[in-house]
């Protein structure tokens, strides 16, 4: 049935709200095959998601108003507007915990005692910039970022102690303050201060336990990562005795989902935390066959003479990087498998990857982002 929520249209999250989920599923199924072009009849299926309202483990609101000279707000910006925001107390997307939150956080910068306003973006001048909030769907961990200019002047000690007497069905775990006195409209990894508690949440996926930090990338969707994650390992094929890498590994998540079924795996990621945080999370699952490696995929990629058995890419939104993919395909690993956050990427490098001597076996789409325009898939490919 669809959904009601006042801000439909004018937030920018959702695009299916008004259609049952079944026809949004025959619409990005259409959608998906018409973005791969050539490729398109390779589809196989669009796998549902398991949970279609609450699944958005990660959200970042800005602070704005409610309109010109409205009161402060806190939620997603609404589009084609700077300032205004579309409050979340009816969103879809989100679970109860986070809405309890962000309404905890708005009330208190609200209240009398708090002179402070929001960050404008244009004028640059304000205190108030984002709530960056982090949750286990499996474990309900919660881990919260606010993010304002160095000029706060508001004690946020009460707030933490307001947020730990919160009634949640999950628990917060810590609270982070990042000061960034910068024009740029970002959350940055730079001057975060860790105000109570720990600074990353856990999170369980596919029976592994994962300690994802502040600003680590992990899957959106928890429960969809189980059944992505699910395909990537049957179309990784595994044997034992055999060598798998995993480029882009993020904290190291697939590296460790493929490691019953390979004798080592390799994980390469350019963000040092979220390294950091894969060797954290092997060693706490007691997985002793994965390596992992904090630098560029193409550097680290040219460092290691050993021809894997399969290489899994799982690459930004833009794809493929063109100067990393020579020395991927110069690895010649028999079988590729490829996961797409943008399909349409994914279109533009299954060509280059074809011309380069690979064949597209087939491919699966997985909705990640139930009520949004978006769509993943994941493609096979084997060496001719």
């Amino acid at each position: 049935m669809p959904i009601f929520c006042e801000h439909f249209g004018r937030c920018g999250g959702c695009k299916y709200l008004d259609i049952p989920y079944s026809q949004e599923l025959e619409i990005k199924e259409y959608t998906l095959r018409e973005t791969l072009g050539k490729y398109g009849h390779l589809v196989k299926k669009l796998h549902p998601a398991p949970l279609v309202e609450g699944y958005r483990n990660k959200m970042e609101l800005a602070f704005g108003d409610e309109g010109k000279d409205g009161k402060l707000a806190l939620g997603m910006r609404k589009q084609r507007s700077f300032y205004e925001v579309a409050t979340p107390e009816n969103c879809v997307l989100i679970c109860d915990d986070f809405k309890k939150i962000i309404m905890c956080v708005l009330e208190y910068f609200r209240d009398s005692n708090s002179c402070e306003t929001f960050y404008h973006r244009k004028r640059h001048i304000g205190v108030l910039r984002h709530l960056v909030l982090r949750r286990g769907e499996f474990t309900g961990d919660v881990l919260l970022n606010l993010s304002t200019t160095s000029a706060l002047k508001t004690p946020l000690e009460p707030l933490v102690e307001e947020l730990r007497n919160l009634q949640l069905s999950g628990k917060l775990v810590g609270f982070l303050h990042s000061v960034n006195d910068g024009v740029a409209d970002v959350v940055k990894n730079e001057n975060v201060h860790l105000l109570w508690g720990q600074d990353y949440y856990n999170e369980e996926i596919c029976g592994l336990k994962f300690k994802v930090s502040a600003f680590s990338f992990f899957q959106t969707n928890s429960a969809g990562a189980e059944v992505l994650y699910g395909l990537v390992r049957d179309y990784a094929g595994g044997q034992s005795g055999k060598l798998a890498y995993d480029l882009y590994c993020g904290t190291g998540t697939i590296a460790q989902i493929l490691s019953p079924d390979f004798n080592k795996v390799l994980g390469i990621e350019l963000v040092e935390d979220a390294i950091k945080a894969a060797k954290d999370n092997a060693m706490f699952n007691g997985i002793t066959n994965c390596s992992f490696y904090a630098g560029d995929v193409m550097d680290i990629v040219r460092q290691h003479s050993a021809i894997p058995d399969v290489v899994v890419v799982d690459p930004p939104r833009d794809g493929l990087h063109p100067k990393a993919l020579p020395y991927i395909v110069a690895l010649n690993a028999p079988r590729l498998v490829y996961v797409a956050c943008k399909p349409k990427s994914l279109a533009r490098d299954l060509e280059l990857l074809e011309t380069a001597g690979y064949k597209v076996e087939q491919i699966e789409g997985m909705d990640m982002f139930p009520r949004t325009l978006h769509v993943e898939a994941v493609a096979l490919l084997t060496a001719i």
